[in-house]
């Protein structure tokens, strides 16, 4: 699809970088010879099936040699990465790398910053993302398709949204295993033998609530459709309700944005 590019991951061995690459590979996005992955070993795992993919052990050479630089490492390890970007369209996956560090660190005006989580591996990823006004409709277009090889996406309108959508996306499945953790707890407290209340957990967690992905029904109508019903799974609903758990979640989700905000001014601050 976009065979004439040369995409260059810097962090590209990590879990995130190896499988959006890995993903962008599988769909026909990129050719293989098309996509750069940095390792200072020189050895990437992850890429067996294609052995055109490329590797750089220097992320200035890489930068040198791609057309799109992907920065896919943790926010603490950039201020180590060096990178002369120029013009060239740069995508970064770091939580509370503002767009300001990321112009200035990179030298580029085309700067994207998207926040995919770990379900990039089983192509069932969301991914918001932001650009800046530089970003041309050839950038946006390669964006779009990066993102739905690996699952859904959607460019935001600001980057306020995209520091929100990081403590509520960026989390991944973390939220979903805490419930899991807290239904799990209860089954085993109430003496159900450990495999039986996991495979009912996941049953929960996991498979029914697929359902929500269907005949887009609104999660809200889903819920009163069950407190209508009355039964077992309303009082279970009701009580959960009266115990203060959307309270819980809301309290959560503004943690995970301060943080993001706290962040994104920690590492906006100079090296040295």
């Amino acid at each position: 699809m976009f065979s004439e590019l040369t995409v260059g991951i810097i962090g590209g061995g990590g879990w995130l970088g190896r499988s959006i690459g890995a993903a962008m590979l599988e769909k026909g996005v990129l050719a293989p010879t098309g996509l750069i992955i940095s390792s200072r070993s020189g050895q990437v795992a992850g890429f067996d099936a294609w052995p055109e993919v490329q590797l750089a052990t220097d992320n200035r050479q890489l930068a040198q040699r791609a057309d799109i630089i992907v920065l896919s490492v943790r926010p603490e390890q950039f201020a180590a990465v060096e990178i002369e970007a120029a013009d060239k369209l740069v995508i970064s996956f770091m939580a509370g790398v503002s767009l300001a560090t990321l112009l200035k660190r990179s030298g580029s005006r085309r700067v994207i910053r998207a926040m995919p989580n770990a379900a990039a591996e089983i192509g069932q990823c969301y991914t918001p993302w932001f650009a800046t006004e530089q970003v041309t409709a050839a950038d946006r277009a390669f964006t779009q398709a990066m993102f739905e090889s690996c699952g859904s996406t959607d460019e935001v309108a600001s980057e306020a949204d995209l520091d929100y959508l990081t403590g509520l996306v960026g989390s991944g499945a973390a939220y979903p295993a805490l419930l899991a953790e807290a239904l799990l707890a209860h089954a085993l407290a109430r003496g159900l033998p450990r495999q039986v209340a996991e495979r009912a957990v996941r049953g929960v967690v996991v498979e029914a609530s697929q359902l929500l992905g269907r005949n887009g029904m609104p999660p809200a109508d889903m819920v009163q459709a069950m407190l209508d019903y009355r039964g077992t799974t309303a009082a279970g609903l009701q009580a959960m309700i009266d115990a203060g758990f959307k309270a819980a979640i809301a309290a959560g989700l503004d943690a995970a944005e301060a943080a993001a905000q706290r962040m994104k001014a920690s590492y906006s601050q100079p090296k040295g």
